[in-house]
């Protein structure tokens, strides 16, 4: 446990969870605020909304003006920015630790007092619009990584994108918006946490000055339908302007809380982490893939519900992408049949471990993964396993991992034809 400070964690009468860590080293800190916002609590008709907040919520209070938020932070020498996820949207700032109050009134006061009208509203929409576009539309790749989910997925939300579908957000109300915000961004929805120079008797004082005074709500009970387990291989084809051909593929593995997920990113780095990583010398190498990779995330962005490992690859221009996948799942399958050699079980363990205790270098990631495994797992404690984790997975829990997980039956694949614009033109676009 020595790699982490110990948190001090106390709630508000409103229901915030305040986790702070005090590190003393530096004079900065990290204050941050994870509300449980994410894709994951949107329905049909208002997907994309919790992405569209995360730009709302620089539109002003009734003192501060639009965008004067990230003014304010930076001329006090802090930095600032905030993300959305499937199971989450997170707003942070890294400051000077003197400056842990005006963090606090900031960002309290957006909470209780953001000011959400037509004119805040339509320019925002249509820059999310554009980003989806962008991102989605205009992107070989970013359609590929949305369409896999949309049929990998049939009931959960996860199947639709983050960044939402654009017939919703086109039409996307203002009361639907009021709605989200008093539902979703309320201090018993939230979870603050604050690691660096400081100590936690004054967290707590000034949490309670800032944040106490405003209401919890009612928590929002979002209906989510579990997924039924996959029992045959799914497959799409999309057709698109593309100098390469691609697949991508996804299989189901469980949530954030479960003890596979560790074997299964060790699979992953076996597969595709650095230079001697069975897709580099298989494929990359030897010319037959342009990029060639297994991804699944890390600690502590695991999926909260059931989520996907995905494995893709882009084929060198004059390499049959069939030929590609199928030598792609050769691999696979020796992972599936032979137990993992000891030396490639060690590296693979130090590589993820490596990774992990560089990431604890700053404040911000220790936030973050205080922050993130509280909103995702129910408990920020979950923090404090994974270095161990790391150092006992045995080979024959990474075998079993992967003949659980990664079977045929289990895999949806989303494949890139390459057209031309005049082919394009004439099949229409996907929006």
């Amino acid at each position: 446990m020595n790699f982490f400070p110990e948190i001090s964690a106390h709630r508000l009468g409103n229901g915030l969870l305040v986790l702070t860590a005090e590190i003393h080293s530096l004079p900065i800190l990290s204050h941050q605020v994870h509300f449980a916002a994410g894709s994951r609590y949107e329905k049909p008709g208002i997907t994309g909304i919790s992405h569209l907040f995360e730009h709302l919520m620089f539109k002003g209070t009734r003192r501060v003006k639009p965008e004067e938020f990230a003014r304010i932070i930076q001329a006090h020498g802090g930095t600032l920015n905030a993300f959305t996820t499937t199971d989450n949207t997170s707003y942070y700032e890294n400051l000077p630790a003197e400056k842990l109050e005006l963090a606090m009134d900031l960002e309290a006061d957006r909470l209780a007092n953001l000011q959400l009208n037509l004119e805040t509203l339509e320019p925002e929409r249509e820059v999310v619009r554009s980003e989806r576009k962008l991102r989605s539309v205009n992107s070989p790749f970013g359609l590929l990584i949305e369409q896999l989910s949309a049929l990998a997925y049939e009931q959960h939300p996860y199947r639709w994108p983050v960044i939402g579908w654009d017939a919703d957000l086109k039409t996307l109300t203002l009361e639907d918006c009021r709605e989200y915000y008093r539902t979703h961004y309320a201090p018993n929805n939230a979870v603050l946490v604050v690691v660096g120079d400081v100590a936690a008797e004054e967290v707590c004082r000034l949490a309670e000055k800032y944040y106490g005074p405003i209401p919890a709500q009612p928590a929002p009970h979002p209906t989510i339908t579990p997924e039924k387990p996959q029992r045959g291989e799914k497959r799409a084809v999309y057709k698109k302007v593309s100098q390469v051909a691609a697949f991508f593929a996804a299989f189901h593995i469980p949530g954030i809380a479960h003890p596979d997920l560790i074997p299964l990113q060790i699979l992953c780095t076996v597969l595709s982490s650095g230079r001697s990583s069975i897709f580099f010398q298989k494929f990359e190498k030897p010319g037959k893939a342009v990029e060639a990779q297994a991804e699944m995330g890390s600690p502590p962005f695991f999926f909260m519900d059931p989520g996907l490992l995905q494995i893709y690859a882009l084929a060198s221009p004059g390499f049959p992408l069939e030929k590609l996948e199928g030598e792609i799942w050769d691999e696979v399958e020796g992972l599936r049949r032979d137990l993992l050699p000891t030396e490639i079980l060690l590296k693979a363990k130090k590589q993820v471990r490596s990774a992990f205790l560089q990431s604890l270098q700053t404040h911000f990631f220790k936030g973050l993964l205080a922050g993130l495994y509280q909103v995702r797992a129910g408990d920020y404690r979950h923090l404090y396993q994974v270095l161990s984790r790391y150092e006992s997975v045995t080979a024959e829990e990474v075998l079993q991992a992967a003949r659980k997980y990664l079977r045929p039956e289990n895999r949806t694949v989303v494949s890139l034809q390459p057209v031309t614009q005049a082919e394009h033109d004439e099949l229409g676009e996907i929006e």
